[in-house]
């Protein structure tokens, strides 16, 4: 074990869920970012569409279950007409020699079952820099099929990091953050300094509070912690908070909100849904609470980011 390691086993990072939340809340941004020549093709000043339920019918529940994320989107281009876009992200894939043929059968069952035109696009976000699948093809007395879609490799944003930090685009933050959590996996200690430097720039952008909540939501899923980490995490959002008189978001309420319902559930099956749901969230709110306390912050601090009451606290001391 490394000297920046805690002797914890560490739970594997949650990958697919960010990058669905920032697909289906900054779509244009991630065209724009990562495939600029159809996003000028895009009329963005028309609606566009997530076809979950058409997907559902072409990618297979197996498919579904990997380690993936697959949007079905549709678009109106600037000449008028109404495209598909199937966008394909190998969250933590390795090579995978049927993976254009997976890509093309998934393109022309499209193609078959909805009589629509579909350009596949697909974000690599795996950590082998020579697989770099492109295009499908066979050929047989003289017919030949080529099925090319376009490909982003994660990691040759790696030495631009410092480019990915300035930008504007939320995606750019995206990336950036799923490259530190590459980079950091069983290293805690790098991990929250990483998280901790991605959450103060977060601030710093000065952007709306509801894009900033949006993207720490992001980055936190991305970033998990231990525990142990997580309270100092949330000591350090808490002071950026104050220097910055900004009451954006906290992973405390994230983690307390998670608990209360957990507990909730379960006591809901034995005390009546209702009650249960009420006294789990009580104690989220007091457990979250308690090991703040145990990291040194002080009580009024505590009762602010909880909601729990000084007279609760202070029997807690």
């Amino acid at each position: 074990m490394t000297s920046n390691q805690l002797p914890t086993t560490p739970q594997p990072d949650d990958y697919d869920s960010p990058w669905k939340e920032a697909i289906e809340h900054y779509f244009p941004e991630f065209m724009a970012f990562y495939f600029p020549n159809a996003y000028t093709a895009i009329d963005w000043s028309t609606p566009y569409h997530f076809l979950d339920q058409e997907l559902r019918t072409i990618v297979p529940q197996s498919a579904q279950g990997k380690r993936v994320v697959d949007k079905l989107v549709k678009v109106q281009l600037l000449d008028g007409k109404e495209r598909w876009l199937y966008i394909h992200i190998e969250v933590q894939g390795n090579r995978e020699s049927g993976f254009p043929k997976r890509l093309f059968i998934y393109n022309y069952r499209t193609y078959d079952k909805y009589d629509k035109a579909v350009a596949s696009f697909v974000i690599l976000a795996d950590s082998d820099p020579t697989w770099r699948p492109s295009s499908y093809s066979y050929e047989f007395v003289g017919c030949k099929m080529t099925f090319a879609f376009e490909t982003v490799k994660l990691l040759d944003f790696e030495p631009r990091m410092e480019e990915l930090l300035a930008s504007d685009n939320a995606f750019a933050l995206v990336t950036a953050a799923h490259l530190l959590t590459q980079k950091t996996r069983e290293k805690s200690l790098e991990r929250l300094d990483a998280k901790s430097q991605l959450i103060r720039l977060l601030y710093n952008k000065q952007w709306t509070k509801e894009r900033v909540r949006e993207l720490f939501r992001v980055i936190d899923w991305f970033m998990e912690l231990p525990k142990e980490l997580e309270q100092q995490l949330q000591t350090e959002i808490y002071n950026i908070e104050e220097e910055q008189k900004m009451k954006y978001i906290s992973s405390i309420e994230r983690y307390a909100m998670e608990k209360g319902w957990s507990e909730g559930i379960e006591k809901g099956i034995a005390e009546g849904l209702e009650i249960g749901m009420e006294r789990g969230m009580e104690r989220g709110k007091l457990e979250v609470a308690e090991r703040l306390l145990g990291v040194g912050m002080n009580i009024e601090q505590v009762a602010e980011l909880t909601g729990v009451s000084m007279a609760q606290l202070r029997k807690k001391q």
